[in-house]
């Protein structure tokens, strides 16, 4: 995160003697990145945060990945995937859509309480695409609200407590590595600077500690392993939710996209303009409602590209999107554009655009440097005509 937060109880000077009013002492916890080389945050607990007194297997949703072969581009119909809301968390009920050693991305659709839950792995970026939840973490808890990103830092024990009414849809990045603002946005101090689509106002972090009491607390935890992604149920002797205060620079947050101003210009702004987090391997970006190329003779939807060094992943979470219209895709939809195959407006797309002012459109898109492959919530609801929509017909029978 690029700038210091204090919430709660912490002594005058770090690793220092901080007592209870009773005269115990607090423990002391470093929570960073990059082995004590980036940002980092002091946690004080009433418990000791490595204690814990049973640890066992916890066997994770199918991760399994099918290679994107032959090449194609895809159309995924998450919505499909929101069978059971009332019998799904949002974090064991994940399906996992698409993925690669950098990112994994899930969706769900869940009305039910999650477990507690620690990604050991790397961070999670999950955009709030219908309804509403509180996040209870170990830094204190956040609400989250449609159009939400929770950013929740690589380690943070938390859970999902959905709002009573319409499920919590969201889509889960969970990258391998950290996520953070787009590093042209920020000064060499980590301030976001005049040219940013933000800044630090729109950003939303816990206000005060959260205090849970327990016994025999289970911790669900997700970390790599020999063979590749595993699970460990971990059992603590009290509730980890036992921090009187922190401070630092490493916490939650959520960041709504509507509070995410658009860059336009009169003629076409390609992606960049639209980024709005960074990532090992992979960046994130929001096309928000905006207005739309204002030369006379601007062409507003995109035109035609070739990503050689990126997998492009657009999930349209509402509006109209100018650029797919006829090919099927709409709300809840994925498309896959892989390196290797052009993509761009559908026919007639670029003619119907002329002359417009204003796109009403919301998509988060994520684009990666590494080849995705499709999970099983991926195949499982693939529109396999989506391919051939350009050229209006398919393989020979």
């Amino acid at each position: 995160m690029p700038f210091y937060r204090q919430v709660g109880q912490v002594p005058p000077k770090r690793h220092t003697q901080f007592r209870a009013p009773g005269g115990e002492l607090y423990r002391e916890e470093l929570m960073g990145e990059e082995g004590f080389s980036s940002d980092s945050a002091l946690l004080y607990h009433l418990g000791t945060p490595s204690a814990i007194v049973d640890s066992t297997s916890w066997e994770l949703p199918d991760q399994s990945l099918t290679p994107n072969h032959p090449l194609r581009s895809r159309h995924l119909k998450l919505h499909e995937l929101a069978r059971n809301p009332l019998d799904t968390d949002p974090v064991t009920g994940r399906r996992l859509v698409l993925g690669n050693d950098d990112v994994r991305i899930s969706y769900v659709a869940a009305q039910q309480d999650s477990p507690l839950y620690r990604n050991a792995v790397g961070d999670e970026c999950v955009f709030v695409e219908a309804g509403s939840a509180t996040v209870e973490t170990v830094f204190g808890a956040l609400g989250a609200r449609r159009g939400d990103y929770v950013l929740l830092p690589r380690g943070t024990t938390h859970r999902w407590l959905p709002n009573p009414g319409e499920p919590l849809c969201a889509y889960a990045i969970e990258s391998s590595s950290h996520i953070g603002p787009v590093h042209r946005y920020l000064s060499r101090f980590g301030q976001l600077l005049e040219h940013a689509p933000y800044c630090e106002r729109d950003l939303h972090a816990p206000t005060e500690p959260l205090l849970c009491d327990g016994t025999d607390v289970e911790v669900l935890v997700r970390h790599r392993g020999s063979t590749g992604l595993v699970g460990t149920r971990l059992v603590c002797p009290t509730h980890p939710f036992d921090v009187v205060g922190w401070d630092g620079c490493l916490y939650p947050f959520t960041f709504n996209v509507a509070d995410f101003e658009p860059i336009t210009g009169r003629v076409h702004q390609p992606p960049p303009a639209h980024q709005v987090f960074e990532s090992t391997g992979f960046v994130i970006c929001n096309f928000v409602p905006r207005k739309v190329d204002y030369h006379p003779l601007a062409i507003p939807v995109p035109y035609y590209h070739s990503n050689v060094d990126s997998d492009e992943v657009m999930f349209y979470v509402d509006g109209d999107y100018e650029a797919r219209k006829g090919s099927g895709i709409g709300r809840g939809s994925i498309s896959l554009h892989p390196g290797g195959i052009a993509h761009g407006p559908q026919p007639g797309a670029a003619e119907a655009s002329i002359g417009a002012e204003f796109f009403d459109e919301l998509a988060v898109m994520v684009d990666t440097f590494r080849p995705l492959a499709l999970g099983e919530g991926g195949l499982a609801v693939e529109d396999p005509s989506y391919a051939w929509s350009w050229a209006g017909r398919g393989p020979s029978s």
